[in-house]
């Protein structure tokens, strides 16, 4: 059950570090902002309701002044006039004069209790102060009270204002800091998509010369610096080994002393060739070579005289054959050359003559001493003597027996097989 749902879990995708920064950053500038909102418009509005008591308390300070001639002589008219007076061009609902004993002298209302009245009493009247009661004195004597009852007629389109004011600031605010997150979200996932991007492709491509730019940030710019430094270190590491299969192929299907083809790469490339020729409808020529007296070079000047015999002897048939043939050490003192492609058997015999009239110069051994040597050669063509490799090679072989038997230094032409001899 376990496995199912660690299955589950390995084939959901996996969220990119753009989007969950992304989401990170935005919860967090909008928790900020919120937060920053909320307590600008606490603190706001707590500001608006200390300035409406102290406006109220002011109000009710110029009203005393101004009914207490009136209150001194009992005139309600005067003092209910003196009300209206300030009220109207005040913030002022309901106000009323009561003389030192607590009887009413004078009370005026503004009058308007519609709907615009109440929405803006819903809206607002939780900030104003229900009523205000203020001392009427004369000669440092009270001789009444006035009581105030605020009107909220221009609270709530300043309300409105300033609360507009403060979503456009935090709006603001919200854009900001969204496009200062975006920006450090660039900074830090670029650098690592860059570092991931390059990792993937060397880990399918191998393109281990691929390096990561540099990141703006010290710390992401010290891990591209350290990935190059592994790359570096990787593509040094595939360099050589590179060249070390380089140099164990080379070592596996050349001779070590002339720099030749050896019997296993010349047997593959035959093969090769055959089918090619075969398809084709071409031909394919094999020269079997022997040196002639080697054992008694090898014996008389010792094998490093031998060895300069052999090296030379590669040299002399290298310089013979077109380009496209290989030639081969099958071991001792045996060589064979693979000619293709072959548009005539002619040209076999002609390069195998080549050949011998090239060893006619003698060759200089270590010792100081100079010797000819020979090279019997025996030619056989695919598809005339042979229709497989091995049978090529065998004819090619026999072919040099019997010119050494005749006369070394000389080259002879495998036979043709019975099926081609007439009756």
């Amino acid at each position: 059950m376990s496995s199912r749902n660690h299955a589950k879990a390995a084939s959901k995708p996996r969220p990119t570090l753009d989007s969950v920064l992304r989401r990170a950053h935005l919860s967090v500038s909008l928790i900020a902002v919120l937060a920053a909102g909320l307590t600008l418009t606490a603190v706001a509005l707590l500001a608006l309701r200390v300035y409406s008591e102290q406006n109220l308390r002011l109000v009710a300070r110029s009203m005393s002044y101004t009914v207490e001639a009136a209150v001194v002589f009992g005139d309600p008219m005067a003092a209910k006039e003196a009300m209206a007076l300030i009220g109207i061009n005040e913030d002022i609902d309901q106000a009323q004069v009561n003389s030192k004993d607590g009887q009413v002298l004078a009370r005026w209302e503004r009058g308007e209790h519609g709907t615009r009245y109440l929405i803006e009493r819903t809206l607002t009247g939780w900030m104003l102060p229900d009523s205000l009661t203020f001392p009427i004195t004369h000669d440092e004597k009270v001789i009444g009270s006035i009581k105030l009852v605020p009107h909220s007629r221009s609270l709530l389109p300043f309300l409105l204002s300033g609360l507009s004011c403060l979503l456009a600031c935090l709006a603001l605010s919200l854009i900001v800091a969204v496009r200062l997150s975006r920006r450090m979200e660039t900074d830090i996932t670029a650098p690592l998509r860059h570092l991931a991007e390059t990792a993937h492709r060397v880990r399918r491509d191998r393109s281990f010369e691929l390096r990561v730019p540099a990141a703006g940030i010290a710390e992401l710019n010290q891990i591209n610096d350290d990935f190059n430094a592994l790359l570096d270190e990787l593509e040094a590491w595939q360099s050589h080994l590179q060249k070390e299969n380089a140099s164990l192929s080379h070592r596996a299907n050349h001779d070590s002393l002339t720099g030749l083809s050896n019997r296993a790469f010349m047997e593959a490339e035959l093969e090769r060739a055959i089918l090619d020729a075969r398809i084709g409808n071409g031909k394919v020529a094999v020269l079997f070579l022997d040196s002639d007296r080697f054992k008694y070079i090898n014996d008389t000047f010792g094998h490093a005289s031998g060895d300069r015999v052999l090296v030379t002897i590669a040299a002399r048939i290298k310089q013979q054959l077109r380009e496209g043939d290989l030639v081969a050490r099958l071991g001792g003192d045996e060589f064979a050359i693979l000619l293709k492609p072959l548009r005539n058997s002619s040209d076999a015999m002609h390069i195998a003559d080549n050949i011998i009239a090239a060893m006619a110069q003698a060759i200089e051994l270590p010792t100081g001493n100079s010797i000819v040597s020979s090279l019997t050669i025996g030619v056989a063509v695919f598809p005339d003597h042979a229709i497989d490799a091995v049978s090529l090679v065998g004819a090619a072989d026999e072919a040099m027996y019997r010119a050494k038997q005749a006369q070394r230094g000389t080259r002879q032409v495998a036979r043709l097989p019975q099926t081609h001899l007439h009756p």
